[in-house]
């Protein structure tokens, strides 16, 4: 699964003591004897990264015309170890950019530093919710500088690959649902070359792609931004990346939001995890079928949702049989739709594709679901996206290595839950022959130290399902968690709901995460548009992967 921001200071980074910025104490806070590869050699580290990149700030430019960010927002770059227990070793650059906060000296309250998920997802365009005026975030970037960046091997931080990117996207891509043994034995074989791609291209640095290892980047970008504590907003699996962090460094949170949850227990990352969210996304695709029925009038689909999804059943066949257009098959179909149980936004784009293409005109979904083979950027940033999403899942964990257990597991969900299933499967699949040695995850939770820590989930995300945020609940002492109720968008922060957002505003403003947790009432339901074209930007994922909307 991946499932797809005023100066930095008067007081700037060189001002402040490494002492201040790269507090030892975090360390000491943290629980002795929980995973955490290299151990004191890794945590010195991460200090001495930290202490640096505190003495050399970020060296804020325009950005390269190359990489679409247009001013006011700023770019550079944050030098990092490869590897944190040689922090004299190699490095690498993480890209950042910020968007400097719009009110007065006496407003300001550091930085907010953004990631929107992944693994493989790109924080660049959160500085533009203040550029854009955003009207949720307008207040909160009085006092902010938003801060945005590349995670280690992603876009413009030392990118990963595994594949030529126009053969990533090329399509149509086989039926993810097998047929027979010999469809299995093809997906097996696809799989195991997929992994071995990754060594092939990239291998000096898949041992260091882990999730800890992103939690320790985002402490050396916290003292590069001169802030003594960090601000930090993660959506879906950057909740994982804030729950990591918070348990490393408990010590150095001054505000946190985990927003979309991924559930951080060891025994569930990442292999359970994603078993769990094929339920949660069959859940999510009825929820949408019942809606499309619902208009009826305006799609002309079917009138139930039983008869909407027997519609699906033949349209998979139907391309199938013959890819739509000759580009789009049930892989591609799959890859465009599920953009519907990931995001409320998108349930009228994708049903008024799909009404086209009932009504005769296949040219709307051909367009939304097949590749553009011209846009070579756009496919080189999709393949290293989900060359970094395997690269974290694949080394983050243990996987299993027995087919039979893979195929015991997802022949047995299919049947009950057959949206995702077999397409999580083949996805994740490179993990069961990986060609490094996986690690063991972080055991989540902290209560020393750590300041309260605000949790935002909708009771039916398919991406990440209730049940991780009850889990960081329970790890994150002192933490407090908002619930929208019988609603289900992925990454709810940035949707309006008054009822979440002034929470969200409080808590960043003023430090106050409530006195208890919080049910909130859905946000609206969509209204049926005759629109073409999607606005989410996942609308081309290759596979379904923990990813917010911008």
């Amino acid at each position: 699964m991946k499932i797809r921001n005023a100066s930095i200071a008067a007081v700037g980074a060189a001002a402040l003591t490494a002492g201040l910025i790269a507090a030892p104490s975090a360390f000491a806070d943290g629980h002795r004897g929980q995973a955490r590869p290299g151990g004191g050699a890794e945590a010195r580290g991460v200090q001495a990264a930290a202490a640096r990149a505190a003495k050399e700030g970020v060296d804020w430019k325009d950005c390269p015309k190359d990489w679409g960010i247009e001013k006011p927002i700023q770019c550079g770059f944050v030098t990092v170890p490869v590897d944190y227990a040689d922090p004299s070793g190699r490095t690498i650059k993480i890209a950042v950019d910020r968007a400097k906060s719009t009110g007065g000296e006496k407003d300001r309250q550091g930085s907010l530093v953004y990631n929107p998920g992944g693994p493989g997802g790109s924080g660049m365009s959160f500085p533009t919710r203040v550029t854009d005026d955003n009207p949720l975030w307008m207040k909160t970037a009085r006092a902010y500088d938003f801060v945005g960046f590349d995670p280690r091997g992603v876009g413009h931080s030392s990118p990963i690959s595994c594949m030529d990117p126009q053969e990533f996207v090329k399509a149509p891509k086989p039926d993810p649902v097998p047929d027979d043994e010999a469809d299995k034995s093809a997906q097996r074989k696809l799989a195991a070359e997929y992994a071995d791609g990754c060594k092939e291209r990239s291998g000096d640095l898949l041992p260091h792609m882990t999730t800890p290892n992103t939690a320790r980047d985002l402490d050396v970008i916290r003292a590069a931004l001169g802030d003594k504590k960090l601000n930090y907003l993660g959506v879906s699996y950057g909740t994982y990346i804030g729950s990591v962090y918070s348990t490393l460094f408990p010590t150095h949170v001054r505000r946190m939001i985990v927003d979309s949850v991924v559930n951080p227990s060891r025994d569930q990352i990442w292999y359970k995890n994603n078993l769990d969210q094929d339920v949660a996304f069959q859940t999510r695709w009825e929820d949408w079928t019942k809606w499309v029925a619902e208009h009826d009038d305006t799609y002309g689909i079917g009138d139930t949702a039983a008869k909407v999804d027997d519609q699906w059943k033949k349209l998979r066949a139907e391309a199938k049989k013959k890819p739509i257009g000759g580009v789009v098959g049930p892989a591609e179909l799959l890859a465009f739709f599920q953009n519907a149980p990931y995001y409320d936004q998108t349930w009228a784009q994708v049903a008024k594709a799909w009404s086209d293409y009932v009504k005769g005109d296949e040219k709307p979904l051909v367009k939304a679901a097949g590749p553009d083979m011209s846009d070579k950027a756009g496919n080189k940033a999709a393949e290293n996206g989900n060359a970094v999403y395997t690269a974290v899942e694949c080394t983050d964990a243990k996987w299993p290595t027995s087919w039979e257990k893979w195929d015991r597991d997802n022949t047995r969900l299919h049947k009950k839950y057959p949206f995702l299933t077999w397409s999580n499967a083949w996805l994740n699949l490179p993990c069961a022959t990986w060609p490094v040695k996986q690690q063991q995850p972080v055991e989540v939770g902290a209560d020393k130290g750590l300041p309260p820590v605000l949790i935002t989930q909708s009771e039916r995300d398919a991406a990440t399902p209730y049940g991780g945020a009850l889990e960081v609940h329970k790890r994150l002492k002192g933490s407090r968690l908002i619930t929208e109720r019988d609603a289900g968008s992925h990454g709810i922060t940035n949707v309006r709901n008054p009822c979440i957002n002034k929470r969200v505003e409080t808590y960043l403003l003023e430090g106050d995460a409530g006195t208890k947790d919080v049910t909130c009432a859905p946000h609206s339901t969509p209204v049926p548009q005759i629109v073409s074209g999607l606005t989410q930007p996942e609308t081309k994922a290759s596979a379904a992967r923990l990813h917010a909307p911008r």
